[in-house]
């Protein structure tokens, strides 16, 4: 039966993978919501805290693979709410951060869909925390910025301007940038980034399989293409890696995930 009203759809955070970064909010909302739409990396184990007669509907995008459009998402959305009071789009990491969480919201709005946005722990901290790098240190500068490696080819705004970034700011966290990292690298370097700086591509980086390489930067493509990394993956750049305090480091969550990495 359709109610004659939307129900309230939220963009829940689900974190970094670890199902223990779940906030609080997140957990109650899973298991009362009639529907969960979920990404490729939700654990499953986040979706066993729903109740029996939740709905599941996996709209898992990976590149290359793009199962499911972003217009049919949101057409998803919408048709859930006025089937559920409750709706939980469920996505990795916070729903606000490269996560098109803003898009899916401002789509809701236009239809007069009530919309609420749960915040998530996002990769770009969690997973070098998970090897007890911190993303910035009193000693090694005090701003970072977090930025996207992979660019949508429907983007409608400039690309990146590594170049500008080289300076800019006294760390980088790259999210989803290993298929782009040569490029990435050498306009960082044609910017004016020292070579050596220090970098670290963590792959898994919350979960068992979690395996990660330093290196400076001029060699972290070398070291990336030898030991074979894939997304996801986050890289980070600057000096904050050297202050790396391995004794503090959580260990590694063992998840199932709905489809291989």
């Amino acid at each position: 039966m359709i109610d004659a009203l939307p129900g309230t759809v939220y963009l829940v955070g689900a974190g970094p993978g670890d199902p223990d970064l779940l906030t609080v909010k997140a957990q109650r909302l899973l298991r009362q919501c009639g529907a969960v739409v979920y990404d490729s990396l939700v654990p499953q184990e986040l979706l066993e805290l729903t109740s029996k007669s939740c709905e599941h509907h996996f709209i898992g995008k990976r590149r290359g693979h793009h199962s499911v459009s972003q217009s049919k998402i949101n057409s998803i959305l919408v048709k859930m709410a006025y089937h559920h009071t409750c709706v939980v789009r469920l996505k990795g990491g916070d729903p606000f951060l490269f996560g098109r969480g803003a898009e899916e919201a401002a789509h809701l709005n236009r239809l007069q869909v009530p919309v609420e946005v749960v915040p998530g722990v996002t990769a770009g901290i969690a997973v070098p925390a998970y090897l007890g790098i911190p993303v910035t240190h009193r000693l090694a500068g005090s701003s970072v910025t977090f930025v996207t490696g992979h660019e949508g080819v429907d983007k409608r705004r400039p690309t990146v301007n590594w170049r500008a970034l080289a300076l800019a700011s006294e760390g980088l966290v790259i999210y989803m940038g290993v298929h782009n990292v040569e490029h990435i690298a050498n306009e960082l370097i044609e910017g004016g980034l020292d070579p050596s700086t220090p970098t670290v591509v963590i792959q898994q980086g919350t979960i068992i399989g979690q395996r990660y390489a330093k290196a400076p930067l001029s060699k972290l493509v070398e070291q990336i293409k030898k030991i074979g990394f894939v997304s996801p993956a986050i890289i980070m750049i600057g000096g904050a890696i050297n202050f790396q305090v391995k004794s503090c480091a959580p260990e590694p969550a063992k998840v199932t995930m709905p489809i291989p990495f």
